[in-house]
């Protein structure tokens, strides 16, 4: 076999779920546009390293650090099948000149469709009354779960204009919510041609009857949404949060479920796995997710399909659509 051109550090079950025969066919064909050949390894120290131009990644990779790039004196292009970065992107892969691409438009879809579902029940109660009639033994034990609303006129926050928030916006406004849009990036011009009013983010949770969490994960996003915030949200409002855990102060979260006041559905925690006492598992007014929200079978393989094409551009000399600079990486999680 002639030497890598192209690797693919994904292990052979991700493989199959990112990849269709046909856009594996087509690696194959751009590593011997390339003069070499395209393998998948488990691990990056499993392949034969000096000849690689083309690295793609998923989860698990250690830092492209010097020892690691010293072994890739050919190395271009490092193309990500996930969104999530900063555990292996390092000033050393810029340093050098590397093109960094990922797939994250290819998650914005689930992501926001699994933040719809959480609107809907929180809105709708479910939290609360699944867990009445699972733990209970009256069936009118679902009663105390407090006012059901529909998504029709109510007040939904979005906080952040990020591919997740504006897929997400999309989907709310399709079915008649009026949306509060909070980004300090916009104008409210801009906000509105999404669909959304531009307000401050105190204004958007006294209003809202749902908070919804896209926002970047930058130095002053962290705990966004902490004590004071949550004791703004009106009562019987919920917090769906499908981004990072980094944007809520958790145990103030956990604290103010406690109260039976707001109701939260989440999909990212600080500790992942979480702990098999923690109160996030037994509080009535919360739904969880185990950070799977944008694991559909469909997302996945629209992440590998993006992967795929970019790899394609760079093997052709054309530009890429997804890429990533020093300075984009410091506002990702």
């Amino acid at each position: 076999m002639s030497a890598p051109r192209i690797i693919a550090v994904v292990s052979a079950e991700l493989c199959t779920e990112f990849f269709s025969d046909a856009d594996l066919e087509r690696l194959h064909t751009l590593a011997a546009h390339l003069g070499g050949s395209f393998v998948r390894v488990d691990r990056l120290a499993d392949a034969v390293l000096e000849e690689a131009r083309i690295v793609i990644t998923s989860w698990g990779i250690g830092p492209f650090d010097a020892a690691t790039l010293s072994a890739l004196p050919r190395l271009a292009l490092v193309a990500h099948t996930g969104a999530s970065l900063k555990a292996f992107v390092t000033e050393e892969l810029f340093d050098r000149g590397v093109v960094v691409t990922q797939a994250g438009a290819g998650m914005a879809r689930p992501v926001a469709e699994v933040s719809l579902t959480f609107t809907l029940a929180l809105l709708h109660r479910v939290p609360e009354m699944h867990n009445a009639l699972r733990e209970g033994e009256g069936w009118y034990d679902a009663e105390r779960a407090g006012a059901q609303h529909e998504i029709l006129g109510a007040p939904i926050a979005v906080i952040g204009a990020s591919r997740t928030g504006r897929a997400y916006l999309s989907l709310i406004r399709a079915l008649g919510a009026e949306p509060l849009l909070v980004d300090p990036t916009l104008d409210p011009a801009t906000a509105a041609g999404l669909g959304a009013e531009l307000v401050s983010l105190d204004e958007a949770l006294r209003r809202a009857q749902i908070v919804a969490v896209h926002a970047p994960t930058l130095p002053e996003t962290h705990h966004l949404i902490g004590r004071r915030e949550l004791a703004l949200m009106r009562d019987g409002a919920g917090l769906v949060n499908t981004a990072r855990s980094w944007l809520v102060d958790e145990q103030a979260l956990i604290d103010e479920l406690r109260t039976g006041r707001l109701s939260a559905a989440i999909d990212v925690f600080d500790e992942e796995p979480f702990a098999a006492d923690s109160p996030l598992r037994s509080l009535p007014g919360v739904l969880l997710t185990p950070h799977r929200a944008a694991g559909t079978a469909e997302g996945r393989r629209r992440q590998g399909r993006i992967v795929v094409d970019e790899v394609a551009a760079f093997a052709e000399g054309r530009p890429l659509a997804h890429t990533i600079d020093r300075d984009q990486l410091s506002s990702m999680a």
